[in-house]
């Protein structure tokens, strides 16, 4: 195997993604590994950091367009791309994953507040002990 590459399934491993996963989002271009002479996928660590951004992105409902928006955002800047209508764009998803973390956060207070109502309803309706 080459230096510094790794095959699908160590990648799978270390991210916590499924190898179907990782599958799709080569066949949805998000990332593109190189290919050994007998076709196994080889990833080196640009391919798992762009892994592991979309697999943050994706519980947050993003969109595979969005993906590879952002993608495409933090490539050219790592590559020295001085446009700088790339940062204005980095902050506009900087915004939307902090508001997006904010319903999240919302929802799961939510949640807990429900889940305290339920336990108070069960214990309420907790027939009384005979003997007690």
């Amino acid at each position: 195997m080459a230096e510094g590459l790794v095959q699908i399934g160590e990648v799978a491993e270390w991210l916590g993604l499924s190898l179907r996963t990782i599958r799709h989002y080569e066949e949805v271009g998000l990332v593109v590994p190189e290919r050994t002479p007998g076709g196994f996928r080889l990833y080196n660590e640009t391919d798992i950091g762009r892994l592991a951004l979309v697999k943050r992105m994706k519980p947050l409902g993003f969109s595979l367009e969005e993906m590879r928006d952002l993608l495409d955002i933090t490539d050219r800047i790592a590559a020295g791309d001085d446009d700088p209508t790339l940062l204005g764009r980095l902050h506009l998803f900087e915004r939307a994953v902090a508001d997006r973390a904010e319903r999240l956060r919302e929802q799961l207070a939510m949640a807990r507040e429900f889940a305290e109502q339920l336990r108070r309803q069960r214990l309420a309706a907790r027939p009384p002990r005979v003997g007690s």
